[in-house]
């Protein structure tokens, strides 16, 4: 299914549909400040492993990224000191994804590499969808490596790939071809493992 949605004022009707289809294990794609990616209940594992089959991630081997809503639940996730939250607050809502050690919360899916991607996207769809949700959204994007091709960008043609491997794709717009900056925060100092759209201000 494909669903139109606008930043500034989403409607409520189709956000309730799309969090049922979270809450039943549905797996959706949507837009970010960043790239298209696809997503699920961060707390259901069934649903993980799904988009980790479709994706051919090996948890083991990979880091998982979830999606917070705000600042104010992340610590129920993964472990941040002081430092490391003061970084995060300058430069969130924004294109990063930060590395931090797991917590107990989180299922055994994520603590393999004991370590999790922290995003809270500038977008207030996908925003709007985890605090209705409650729970995080695992986010993983669309695009396939660092290949860069035309449907990653245009929710219609991405609606045309993968209209038989997930349950809805949201229309929000044309997407970015520049994924997020992510920042190892595991260690005394913030490192930049990966430079993308975001440009970190320490």
């Amino acid at each position: 299914m494909l669903v139109k949605l606008y930043e500034e004022n989403p409607s409520r009707k189709e956000i309730d549909r799309i969090v049922k289809t979270l809450q039943d294990g549905g797996l959706v794609i949507y837009p970010t400040d960043s790239v298209y990616a696809i997503g699920c209940d961060a707390l259901n594992v069934r649903a993980v492993e799904k988009i980790c089959r479709m994706k051919d991630i090996d948890p083991a081997k990979s880091n998982l990224s979830i999606i917070c809503y705000d600042l104010s639940n992340i610590s129920e996730y993964a472990r941040v000191d002081n430092n490391t939250f003061k970084v995060m607050k300058k430069n969130l809502p924004g294109p990063f994804t930060f590395i931090l050690n797991t917590t107990s919360s989180l299922p055994k899916i994520y603590k393999n590499k004991r370590t999790v991607g922290i995003r809270i996207p500038d977008n207030n769809i996908i925003r709007e969808l985890v605090h209705d949700l409650g729970n995080p959204i695992l986010t993983t994007s669309v695009k396939d490596g660092d290949e860069v091709m035309e449907y990653t960008t245009d929710p219609e043609l991405i609606y045309e790939k993968y209209r038989n491997r997930v349950d809805i794709v949201i229309d929000g717009g044309y997407g970015g071809m520049e994924a997020s900056t992510v920042v190892d925060c595991t260690s005394d100092e913030p490192e930049i493992i990966r430079q993308g759209k975001g440009i970190l201000i320490l």
